[in-house]
């Protein structure tokens, strides 16, 4: 009885303090991790349903429907877009990537319930009809809309806790279901926010969320990778290789640049009127479509780009690569520039690849595939300024993890010579 006694009246009150503090603290930490894993649950359940409503129920159709319908077709999802985004996003702009953005460096800036559903909805109709940008920014979007609302509905468990705790981790969740690619959406998510930087307070509970939303997204999906290559040669590469992986880094960044000027151009675009606007839009990308049709015989302005890689599986002139790459990249512009609603990361995957296809002719034509991933990666990190997400991605989307050493100096070169530019204005740079 006398120790206890004599223990307890030498223990400072503020130990105990501190000991219900540290208690205080594990809980919460627990509680918003699972809080992040519910998040990732439920912005994978989303993206399946986007992608699904999106890519097998209205693309499909356009895809494999009569010409004069594919041909028209981006237009028309450019009207329905504008309409949706007037009346049930009560005039919200086409933005998404630029909303996560915005909302992580800004706490006061609402994710507005109204907004998302026009958004969403928007997405829908730019992306099921054809329009050439990806799925991955609304993904990401609806993902951190819903970390956001969740985290203000419940503010007790994140007392203390940083206010973009949910909205990393729903980003994160958000990139990871729509690519398969748990790792690559956690690293983005934390990237992408600034340049040469990473927020790396938010890692745990964005791991967790892509880790979550990836599971749910497979299991109404599949595990199989987005890209698939035959070739055996992806996990060898030879000192040759090295160099080439530092001509494309730097071919890659100055396509970067001035592709990040042709958005930025596209983006202001869209403040003139709005009759005159999906007029000029519409028409062009009409005659961008006929274009294509003209000099390839496929409809490779359409959607994503994905039909774009099987394409350059063949061998094509340099002046037909180069041709694609610069009516891919302003198919994507003249949809952001009509107010369209998508993302724009896998349209530099695509204009990435184009690249890399090219470089890869000349230095190893028997076998240009390693150039093509080498090409993703750098255009991609550096026109998001996220070197280590694109070389992740590459990785985990093609399921080649030899890609990475060479992937490496390419992301790494283009990084250098991208400078202070990128894709989007709302990066800040490490304070």
């Amino acid at each position: 009885m006398w120790r206890p006694k004599v223990m307890t009246a030498m223990t400072p009150a503020a130990f105990d303090i501190r000991t219900g503090e540290l208690r205080d603290l594990v809980r919460r930490s627990r509680e918003v991790v699972l809080l992040a894993a519910v998040t990732g649950a439920i912005t994978g359940l989303g993206v399946r349903f986007f992608e699904f409503v999106v890519a097998e129920v209205a693309f499909d159709r356009v895809l494999h429907g009569p010409l004069w319908f594919a041909a028209i077709a981006p237009g028309l999802g450019l009207v329905a877009a504008a309409l949706i985004l007037r009346i049930v996003g009560n005039g919200a702009s086409p933005a998404t990537s630029d909303e996560y953005l915005r909302a992580f460096h800004d706490s006061e800036y609402p994710l507005r319930p109204r907004a998302f559903i026009g958004r969403i909805m928007a997405a829908i109709a730019t992306l099921g009809m054809g329009g050439a940008m990806g799925l991955e920014g609304p993904s990401m979007y609806g993902g951190s809309a819903m970390g956001a609302f969740i985290q203000r509905r419940l503010p007790a468990a994140f007392r203390g806790a940083d206010y973009r705790t949910l909205l990393v981790a729903g980003a994160a969740a958000g990139v990871a279901a729509i690519f398969k690619a748990p790792a690559t959406g956690a690293i983005f998510a934390l990237e992408v926010p600034f340049r040469d930087q990473m927020a790396r307070r938010m890692l745990l509970p964005a791991l967790v969320a892509s880790a979550s939303g990836y599971l749910v997204f497979v299991a109404f999906s599949s595990t199989k990778p987005i890209f698939s290559f035959d070739t055996d040669r992806a996990v060898a590469f030879q000192y040759k290789d090295l160099a080439g992986a530092v001509f494309i880094g730097i071919g890659c960044a100055l396509g970067a640049r001035a592709f990040s000027r042709l958005i930025r151009m596209a983006k202001a675009f869209t403040l003139r009127p709005i009759t005159v606007r999906l007029v000029i839009t519409g028409a062009s990308l009409t005659g961008l479509f006929m274009l294509t049709r003209a000099l390839t015989g496929e409809s490779l302005t359409l959607g994503s780009g994905y039909e774009v890689f099987g394409w350059l599986g063949e061998e094509h002139a340099i002046w037909l690569l180069a041709a694609i790459f610069f009516i891919r990249c302003l198919s994507t512009a003249v949809t952001l520039a009509g107010g369209g609603v998508g993302g724009v990361f896998i349209p530099l995957v695509v204009g990435g690849a184009i690249v890399g296809r090219g470089v890869g002719d000349i230095i190893n034509p028997l076998d240009p595939t390693l150039y093509v991933i080498l090409g993703v990666a750098a255009f991609l990190g550096a026109g998001y300024r996220v070197p280590l997400a694109a070389v992740m991605f590459v990785a985990e989307t093609t399921g080649q993890p030899g890609f990475i050493v060479p992937a490496l100096f390419a992301a790494v070169a283009a990084e250098l010579v991208m400078g202070d530019q990128s894709i989007t204005t709302f990066q800040r740079s490490p304070s």
